[in-house]
């Protein structure tokens, strides 16, 4: 028999729905008044215009099923393209709103498998097998070969005879989507999510973490949960049974029937410290989670369906959804857990894989939703290559991670061990947690209610600054205050730290001009945009620029622009600015809002200059006292084991120095002494306290008091004598 020869020319395989603003389904309309209309206002114009009277076209609609097919699904769900209608065009007026079209309705919709169009407008031209085949399905009335399409590469690890390896079956996919289209009938019943998780917390001490904090930063229970977060309790660093144990106790109360996955093999996990898809009650946004419910439901939507209203919906919802705060590219992650086969996670790995081995340069971190649904027809379209890389998403991320590690890394054993923290690039070990009350035990002597309060105005306004007398231990504070922001004291690229002095400039903080090796000048970034950089890299993790001494510089001169671009409300790409030394014409840089900055000020210092009121606006003010206290009696007594009445006469000496400078006219009490003067490292081992104080006192507190007094050396002598004055 011979085959049938497809004409040379051009396809066209249309959407039936109207558009987004009227997502009805326009076939029958169509079909009688002999027309295809593109709906939409600014998109397709100039492809319509393209269609040339003679060209073949036919009306389609494309959705997912899993039963009644013509082959074994092996409990995936399969695309599927109806073809309602085929035609051929037999007007275009230009104005790329209308052609008319010659239909042909058919008796009932022809169903195509695997190989469907991604948008409401499709030219398809006789260029390869698949796209011949096509042709004659739809305008030669010939059968698919189905068994061709599944045996693809592009298909065959969910739908081919021929078994992949045991770990590139992906069979954990089947329960994930299943478990997310469950999920969605808990959008309106949120309620019971809560009450179900609690009963689980019970159960699972690794679920303890799903607290929420309040305006102080205080854990309470949390009143609202997003369907990311969920998933995330079974994506996190644990043993392989744990994660399949929790994921069953979802499953039951779910009414998920499909077994829980004893293999995750290609499933990027989240950083344990930063768990979460959304900030805590007292830095929420009211509509915070609802927005990542809307992404959610969009997404499970257009894996259903590539019509193009649906397509902008999940555009729009991603954009909302990835400026809360702690969700970033670690959106993507989620988008990947509920529909693996249709979205691609952006992780760490995933991003490198995708610049250094399928040599895709895009920024992937500023994309918004518009570019991130193209970068999923990208892909797409380069899975159904059979020379390319990969095949599907889950390959995808699975490949990324083998790449990197030179391992399996996502085969975890039973072994207690944690994997590595999602987007660091590299292998590390498990980071320790660290939190306000890991401060208060390496030596602080605030209060834990203190201290959280700090931390949570920090949060809110972005830049912090200790101020207070020497000695008060602002540094050492500023440092731990970061560590509990961050989250951990391991993780080293996120913090930096830098000193202004009166010759700091915007040249060596933020960009400027140095002669490299070869005698050329070189623009170079300095601390605070290589700290955009990584923040910017690593969305999900906060990042810290601590600045020592911030007033002895000239902040605002340092600053320069981006004194600006710091202030808490204008942490977001729409508010980038172009620098003063800029690499091209069209850079502009914007400080994201996991950057923040804490800044210590030494009131003491008579040489610092007085305070922009316009910096001053932009930073939130903590002061230090110091904390000769009964916190500080205790951590001596416990820590160096000092007896109780040389800590008593030291703290009764201390606060009578500090009142003789407080009262001099002269000092006040900016000038007074801090408790790190009293109070040895924590890692010092101390035989004799007497002997260590004694060594203090003669070479630095003397020192200090001779420069306050330095017109009155008996006033000086006759302080520190007071201080000596019977200690054994």
């Amino acid at each position: 028999m011979v085959e049938a020869v497809i004409p040379e020319g051009q396809y066209w395989f249309v959407g039936a729905f109207y558009s987004d603003r009227d997502p009805q389904d326009q076939s029958d309309r169509f079909v009688s008044e002999g027309v295809w209309e593109n709906g939409f206002e600014d998109r397709y114009l100039d492809t319509v215009k393209s269609m040339k009277v003679g060209d073949q076209i036919a009306l389609k609609s494309t959705y997912v099923r899993k039963k009644g097919l013509p082959f074994d699904p092996r409990g995936h769900a399969v695309s599927v393209m109806a073809i309602k209608a085929v035609g051929v065009i037999t007007a275009n007026p230009g104005d790329g709103r209308k052609v008319g079209v010659d239909w042909k309705r058919l008796d009932r919709p022809r169903e195509w498998y695997f190989y469907t169009g991604r948008h409401t407008i499709w030219k398809v031209t006789p260029s390869h097998w698949m796209r011949e085949a096509l042709l004659r399905f739809a305008f030669l009335d010939e059968p698919q070969d189905t068994d061709r399409f599944r045996n693809d590469p592009a298909w065959a690890k969910r739908f081919g005879d021929l078994d992949p390896k045991p770990e590139q079956r992906f069979e954990w996919t089947a329960f994930f989507e299943t478990m997310a289209t469950a999920l969605l009938d808990f959008r309106g019943r949120r309620g019971e999510l809560l009450a179900h998780l609690r009963e689980m917390q019970e159960r699972h001490e690794e679920l303890g973490f799903l607290m929420d904090r309040d305006w102080r930063d205080n854990p309470v229970p949390l009143k609202d949960i997003c369907p990311f977060t969920v998933m995330g309790t079974f994506n996190r660093g644990t043993t392989t049974a744990k994660r399949t144990e929790i994921a069953a106790d979802w499953a039951e109360f779910l009414g998920v029937t499909v077994a829980a996955p004893t293999s995750f093999d290609g499933i990027p996990l989240l950083n344990n410290q930063n768990s979460w898809f959304f900030p805590p009650a007292g830095t929420r946004l009211k509509d915070d989670i609802d927005s990542l419910w809307d992404v959610f439901e969009a997404a499970l939507a257009v894996a259903d369906s590539s019509e193009d209203h649906e397509r902008f919906r999940l555009a729009a919802a991603y954009d909302r959804a990835r400026e809360i705060y702690r969700v970033g590219t670690k959106l993507t992650m989620g988008l990947f857990w509920v529909r693996p086969w249709n979205f691609l996670p952006l992780d760490g790995r995933s991003r490198q894989y995708l610049k250094s081995e399928l040599m895709l340069d895009q920024d992937f971190f500023t994309a918004d939703g518009a570019a991130y649904v193209t970068l999923l027809d990208t892909l797409a379209s380069k899975f159904e290559d059979p020379q390319f890389a990969v095949h599907s998403f889950p390959e995808l991320s699975w490949t990324a991670y083998l790449e990197r590690d030179g391992r399996r890394a996502h085969a975890e054993s039973d072994a207690e061990e944690v994997p590595e923290p999602e987007d660091d690039p590299t292998p590390v070990s498990p980071q320790a947690s660290y939190s306000v009350r890991d401060i208060i035990a390496d030596g602080c002597f605030l209060d834990e209610s203190a201290l959280n309060g700090y931390l949570s105005r920090w949060r809110s306004k972005k830049n912090l600054i200790l101020q207070g007398p020497p000695g008060t231990g602002k540094t050492w504070l500023a440092r731990r205050l970061a560590y509990a922001l961050i989250g951990t004291r391991d993780n080293k690229s996120a913090l930096r730290a830098t000193q202004f002095h009166p010759n700091s400039s915007y040249e060596d903080f933020v960009r400027g001009w140095r002669p490299g090796s070869d005698g050329k000048l070189t623009l170079v970034d300095g601390p605070f945009l290589e700290m955009v950089e990584r923040a910017n890299a690593n969305p999900d993790v906060p990042h810290v620029m601590l600045i020592e001494e911030i007033n002895r510089g000239n902040p605002v001169q340092v600053f320069g622009e981006l004194l600006t671009l710091i202030e808490a409300g204008k942490r977001s790409p729409r508010e980038s600015l172009q620098l003063a030394y800029p690499r091209t014409t069209t850079e502009s840089v914007f400080v994201p809002s996991n950057l923040y900055i804490i800044g210590t000020m030494n009131l003491a210092d008579r040489s610092l200059a007085i305070m922009d009121l316009a910096f001053r606006r932009r930073f939130a003010f903590i002061s230090l006292e110091p904390n000769v206290n009964d916190a500080w009696e205790s951590w001596m007594s416990a820590r160096h084991g000092v007896e109780s009445k040389d800590l008593e006469l030291v703290r009764h000496r201390f606060e009578a120095l500090n009142a003789r400078i407080s009262e001099d006219p002269t000092l006040g009490s900016e000038f007074r002494l801090g408790h790190s003067f009293v109070t040895p490292p924590a890692e010092e081992r101390v035989s004799s306290f007497a002997d260590w104080f004694r060594g203090v006192v003669d070479t630095e507190i003397v020192p200090t008091l001779e420069e306050y007094w330095f017109d009155d050396a008996t006033k000086a002598e006759a302080a520190s004598a007071a201080l000596l004055e019977g200690l054994e």
